[in-house]
């Protein structure tokens, strides 16, 4: 990934914000975005309870579904409303913090978050949905040191 990610990003916010302007307010953290948020949810329950081989857990406010197939999911997994659809691997505490964001999307936009997703584009460094979640936490990017290394003597 390129290591100058940020102004890009910065951009696809800003962007962002400006679409969210434009949408009705009361299609925003309202009941329709939260009957959106439980139709995802059902779907991604009939999908996880479909496909998945493993576990299914509560975990950071989420559903998750391993042990799906690869080819049910994108990239590392999916959020579908409170549900998270993954493989084999046990997801980390930062990838689920990533996902737990994406369910606080679904909430704030309902059905509407998959029509935005797919205009933000497939490029997480300029997908806005990605950005907010965390790139780092979603392993996008390689995460940035916090602090300064020191030289021992």
């Amino acid at each position: 990934m390129t290591a100058d990610w940020r102004p890009a990003a910065d951009l696809a916010l800003a962007r962002g914000r400006r679409l969210d302007r434009r949408i009705p307010a009361f299609l925003l953290r309202s009941p329709i975005s939260r009957l959106g948020y439980w139709w995802g949810t059902a779907v991604g329950w009939c999908w996880g309870s479909l496909w998945s081989t493993g576990p299914v857990e509560r975990r950071a406010g989420l559903w998750v579904f391993q042990g799906m197939p690869n080819w049910t999911f994108n990239r590392g997994g999916v959020c579908v409303g409170g549900c998270f659809l993954t493989g084999d691997a046990r997801p980390s505490d930062a990838m689920l913090r990533h996902e737990a964001v994406h369910k606080a999307q679904w909430l704030r936009y309902g059905v509407l978050l998959p029509v935005l997703y797919l205009f933000a584009g497939r490029d997480p460094l300029r997908n806005r949905f990605e950005i907010e979640a965390g790139l780092e936490d979603g392993n996008y990017v390689r995460r940035s040191r916090t602090r300064p290394q020191t030289l021992s003597a």
